[in-house]
């Protein structure tokens, strides 16, 4: 990664705070039907969390550290979470194991309480380091991953949009990286939820490999994006979100032709599913693909309740088949 030595800070580390998650598990995506599959993607099960602790919730991105078990994630509320899915006897999620939150620190090391300052929507994990998207104060910084001593970040990279660009509440909700085999070899790609470019595109970047550059992902209807990952492919899978007083909440997976991803380009592609409020979904932000034991190409996703008792913390799993 070419990260420079860390020196901690001086200031003591935020505590962990260790929580207990109570789980229920979901069997039925579209609600009171037992069917599983929805196009190409096949719905395994998921869960509705719930705690009794302050700081549960907001969970706005996550990825596992090992595939289906371990996650790490953040909160747009400023705090990193840990965690583990448990499973049944036949493989489908059964609740949280070692669930624990703890604040993002500043350069000097003290924890940050001002909600803007750490409003964390972007997350990709790979060799120890973490890369999180930030909006309102626009930044990609990255941090040393230890989950019992998560400490300052270490570098600021280089986004490319231009600053003036970015929407404050609409910044980067996507961070994660190319195909390592493909024409931009592992490199960060970044993309915004909703800055959009005087054709009314989504601004994104390619900010690390051979190919850097800016480029826009078509905005399709009222949805906007909440998060994405690229699939073994090359392809990139973008999660999507559309909100509307008479509509409620929509939820939509779209799939993006990782040949359309190149600087100055308008990339674009089909729509896999869309769900509204007759399935299993809320305030859908953030999500992982991964490989499961038996080959099949896995997505899970979670939701952001906003400290909202009128909305839910969700973790949803599917397969998604080949075309």
């Amino acid at each position: 990664m070419g990260l420079a030595p860390f020196t901690p800070a001086h200031a003591d580390p935020a505590p962990v705070e260790r929580m207990e998650i109570t789980a229920r598990p979901i069997e039925n995506f579209h609600i009171g039907r037992d069917e599983k599959l929805f196009g190409p993607l096949e719905f395994v099960g998921g869960l509705e969390m719930t705690s009794s602790a302050r700081d549960f919730g907001a969970l706005s991105a996550f990825r596992f550290t090992s595939p289906g078990k371990d996650f790490v994630g953040v909160a747009d509320t400023g705090f990193w979470f840990f965690g583990s899915i448990a499973r049944d006897v036949e493989g489908r999620p059964s609740g949280i194991d070692n669930f624990r939150m703890v604040q993002m620190a500043d350069e000097t090391g003290k924890p940050i309480v001002k909600k803007w300052l750490v409003d964390a929507e972007g997350l990709d994990v790979k060799d120890g380091v973490a890369t999180v998207g930030f909006e309102r104060n626009h930044r990609i910084a990255q941090f040393r991953l230890d989950p019992d001593n998560m400490q300052a970040p270490v570098r600021q990279l280089d986004f490319l949009v231009p600053k003036n660009e970015l929407r404050q509440n609409r910044g980067f909700e996507t961070v994660t990286r190319a195909h390592p085999h493909g024409q931009h070899a592992g490199g960060l790609v970044v993309v915004s939820e909703k800055s959009l470019d005087k054709a009314g595109n989504i601004f994104a970047a390619i900010i690390e490999g051979p190919n850097r550059g800016v480029f826009t992902v078509k905005r399709s209807g009222d949805f906007d994006i909440t998060d994405g990952a690229f699939l073994p492919d090359g392809d990139l899978l973008l999660l999507e979100r559309s909100y509307r007083l008479a509509d409620g909440v929509k939820m939509r997976l779209r799939r993006i032709s990782g040949e359309s991803i190149a600087r100055g380009q308008v990339a674009d592609g089909p729509v896999l599913l869309t769900a509204d409020m007759g399935f299993q979904i809320d305030n859908m932000e953030g999500l992982d693909v991964w490989q499961r034991a038996d080959g099949a190409t896995m997505v899970s996703i979670i939701s952001d309740d906003n400290h909202s008792i009128l909305q839910r913390n969700l973790y949803l799993e599917f397969v998604l088949h080949p075309d």
